[in-house]
């Protein structure tokens, strides 16, 4: 497993891994519901800003030359903490045929590397509350819950 750094070239199969993975979170919270009808209706300026951004970049999740997924990582700082620069992981997704099947994990200490090696000291990451493979997930791969988001319409 390897992480490739997505181009322009691949804004169609990273658009594509953002709608299977933003239609599965749907279920977990009104919040989630999603305002396109299909795949086809996802603008892809989303991930276009990505490119010209110095603080996010998306990957492609690649096993033997096919991709299976995609991560986006975004760099971030708390300058009066101990624990100052992290990168979070603001989406992970692996195909359905490639779950369960330590893909995942690769990802997370592929990540863990990159954070590494751009001076920062720790990961972040985020689920929905009533996900509870992912936060299964999260705290096999060694992350520990920190603080819970809470999140209210506005009427």
């Amino acid at each position: 497993m390897m992480l490739t750094e997505a181009t322009e070239d691949d804004i169609g199969v990273l658009v594509e891994y953002w709608y299977d993975l933003a239609s599965e979170t749907e279920r977990y919270s009104e919040f989630n519901e999603l305002v396109y009808d299909g795949v086809d209706d996802v603008p892809k300026a989303g991930f276009e800003t990505h490119f010209d951004s110095d603080d996010i970049a998306d990957y492609l999740v690649e096993e033997a030359d096919e991709s299976i997924g995609f991560v986006t990582l975004r760099d971030g700082e708390h300058p009066s903490r101990e624990y100052e620069r992290y990168k979070s992981i603001v989406n992970l997704f692996i195909v359905e045929d490639y779950r369960n099947q330590g893909y995942g994990g690769a990802v997370v200490a592929a990540v863990k590397e990159l954070a590494r090696e751009d001076g920062c000291d720790h990961l972040k990451v985020s689920c929905e509350w009533e996900n509870h493979d992912a936060r299964r997930f999260y705290e096999d791969t060694d992350f520990e819950e920190k603080q819970v988001t809470f999140v209210q319409a506005i009427e």
